[in-house]
């Protein structure tokens, strides 16, 4: 059985006091070479974009920002301009390697991480989140929040 780690946006303009701690769990978890398959998500904004031009978030602009800060050892990475991950490219990925499990980990929670499990959820993929590699860089109360809903919406038995 094929298993994916997807590491989702372990970026430099996300990383705080919420998520270095996390970050450390994730470079440990890679080294402990549990799964078939790593891959990375990297979130690219841009100013045409809603985040932008909407919410206000002018992060994740520049290279320097973008910068996925674990050593991802050549593993494949998935660009992305929006929460999710989920896209063509990634599904051909998975169908190419037999991967039959996709455990998420990286930030945010409340949005990235939420909304590609949603996505991978409802396009019936097996997904698993594991819950102590994520975080959400605003709260450890926000990610508890969305750990909550993501075990109603996918099933308790998917967090791990």
């Amino acid at each position: 059985m094929n298993k994916l780690l997807l590491v989702i946006d372990a970026q430099k303009d996300f990383i705080n006091e919420n998520t270095k701690p996390i970050l450390l769990k994730i470079e440990e978890l890679i080294n402990e070479n549990k799964f078939e398959y790593i891959a990375f998500t990297r979130f690219l904004n841009y100013i045409d974009s809603n985040w932008y031009k909407k919410l206000k978030y002018n992060g994740c602009l520049t290279e320097e920002e973008q910068e996925i800060v674990i050593d991802t050892k050549g593993y494949k990475i998935f660009d992305k301009k929006i929460y999710s991950c989920l896209s063509d490219e990634l599904k051909k990925y998975l169908l190419e390697n037999n991967i039959e499990e996709i455990y998420l980990c990286g930030f945010d929670t409340d949005a990235c991480v939420s909304k590609t499990a949603l996505d991978l959820f409802e396009n019936n993929y097996n997904v698993y989140i594991l819950k102590d590699y994520c975080m959400s860089h605003e709260s450890v109360e926000l990610h508890d929040v969305y750990i909550n809903n993501l075990a109603r919406l996918i099933g308790k038995d998917k967090i791990v």
